[in-house]
This record gives C-alpha cells, structure tokens and sequence, in this order.
C-alpha cells in the first residue's frame, strides 16, 4: 500500500469530519482533505500525526471559508445585484443563545489574528474542550481561556452591531 494511501486510510475519515463540520458541505471537506493530503505527499510529510493534521485541516477549511467569501463578493460586484452571501449547506452554530452563522464567522476572522480564530472554531464548532485546544495549539488552559473571552466578547459587539444595524 502507497504511503499516500495508507495515510488516507488511517486519517481520512477523522479530517473529514472534521472538514465537514466546518464547512458544513461533503462536497467541499472531501476536495480540502483530499488537497490537504496530496500537499503533504508532495511534500514528503505524510509521517505527520493527528493533532498536526488537525491543524493543517482547520486552516485549509478557514481558508477555503476566506476564500469563498471573497468569491461571492466579487461575483456580487460583477453581477452588480443583490447576493445571498451564503454558503450552501452551512448552519448557525449557538454562542450564549445567540446565532454565529457565516458571516459572523467571517467577520471574526477579518478582526482577529489566525491564532485566536483557529481557537475560536476549535471552541465553537469542533466543541473541544479548553484543556484539549491548548494541548493542540501548544500553550496552557488559562491562555485560551484569556483569548476565547476576549474573541467572544468581540462576537457579541458583532452580533450587536448586527441588531441595530
């Protein structure tokens, strides 16, 4: 069996959920982690283990999110008509009762350095506890308790501007 293929095999199915959890279409998590996969290949990093692949997976997924977002906002202006700026199959996700949707998503990562954001949708859509994140992303509880309370605090200015606007 290739490399590439036992890779696939053995962490395919966890990045794909993944993938799909955050861009919320199948269609859309099988190219990122398919691309994800051959990347690594070509680049003879294939070895790589679970919690780095995690990473790799949530930044292709925000990237591709950035990147259709920035799609649709050059076909809005093109077409120069009104656009739904919605991603097909995507859903709210709560936050103290209220609605993050993808345009907060968004926003947020407009506002915030990539750090945070990535801790953001760790916290928010994967649902990882704090204890797990900071293993993950290399620092203690107490410093993305910090970072989620301040990110949080920012989407609900968000979601109040949002109210009154």
């Amino acid at each position: 069996m290739h490399d590439l293929e036992r890779v696939h095999a053995r962490y395919g199915p966890a990045l794909l959920r993944k993938a799909r959890r955050i861009l919320r279409s199948d269609a859309d998590a099988q190219d990122v982690v398919q691309t994800l996969l051959v990347d690594l290949w070509r680049r003879d990093r294939l070895r790589a283990e679970l919690p780095y692949l995690y990473r790799a997976i949530t930044h292709r997924c925000l990237n591709h999110l950035r990147d259709a977002d920035n799609r649709q906002r050059l076909l809005e202006q093109h077409r120069d008509g009104p656009g739904a700026g919605v991603l097909h199959g995507w859903t709210a996700l709560p936050l103290e009762g209220r609605v993050i949707d993808r345009d907060l998503l968004l926003k947020l990562g407009a506002r915030l350095d990539r750090r945070r954001w990535e801790v953001f949708v760790y916290r928010h859509i994967d649902e990882m506890e704090l204890e797990d994140i900071a293993a993950l992303i290399g620092t203690n509880r107490k410093t993305v308790q910090r970072w989620l309370a301040r990110v949080q605090d920012e989407a609900r200015r968000l979601l109040t501007e949002g109210d009154d606007g």
